[in-house]
């Protein structure tokens, strides 16, 4: 595992993602690694095979892979700005924009570029909204072959 070379962070571009980013920072400076920065933008969910959804009142059309190629972009450039902001000058570092459930595309793209370390943050949810909606983290550990650093944030930094 040492050095390392390569160290995936995905980021949901919350708080707590960025302080797994600080650290992913210092060790890619230590160890002069690549840094693969991504982001998983969710499944939309279906309402059905309409093409647009009839409220009272209002017609609204469902396009859904416009609004999936739309979060894409957005994405894409979040990533560039953190990589911009977040990172030290000189750093390799590939940003990943994909589609799916966030654990399983994680933990696909850490084999894909064969990794050396999987770093991310935990939301530290507990309770009927850890059950709701389960931990990536702990997913994550779970499926990854890789070795897998957690940072645990402080709820004040939430």
């Amino acid at each position: 595992m040492l050095p390392l070379k390569k160290i995936l962070c995905p980021t949901d571009f919350s708080e707590p993602s960025y302080e797994a980013l600080k650290v992913v920072n210092e060790l890619a400076v230590h160890f002069s690694a690549e840094i693969f920065l991504v982001h998983v933008v969710a499944p939309v969910p279906r309402v059905s095979a309409m093409e647009s959804l009839e409220v009272p009142g209002e017609l609204y059309n469902l396009n859904i892979p416009l609004h999936l190629e739309k979060l894409e972009e957005e994405a894409h450039a979040r990533l560039s700005q953190n990589v911009d902001k977040r990172l030290s000058k000189g750093l390799q570092a590939h940003k990943i924009v994909v589609h799916g459930r966030a654990a399983d595309e994680i933990v696909k793209i850490a084999e894909q570029e064969r990794v050396d370390l999987i770093v991310l943050s935990t939301h530290g949810e507990t309770g009927w909204q850890h059950f709701f909606y389960g931990s990536v983290a702990e997913r994550v550990l779970r499926l990854a072959k890789h070795p897998v650093l957690t940072i645990r944030v402080p709820p004040e930094k939430i």
